[in-house]
């Protein structure tokens, strides 16, 4: 079962104005919807890296 945003935010004793909690709650739903599509496929499908390399970017062609 998945928490809903005015649940999660209660948890963490913070209650935002009405306005702004319509607003989050179409965030929240819409980030919801994102992370469904990824139940199913292989973590190594879905990984992501950053890398950082000291002195600036390096392209090797």
């Amino acid at each position: 079962m998945s928490l809903s945003i005015q649940q999660l935010l209660d948890n963490k004793g913070i209650t935002p104005k009405s306005e702004h909690l319509e607003l989050l709650k179409v965030r929240w739903e819409g980030m919801q919807s994102l992370r469904g599509n990824l139940e199913g496929i292989a973590i190594d499908d879905a990984d992501i890296a950053i890398r950082s390399i000291p002195g600036g970017d390096h392209i090797d062609y």
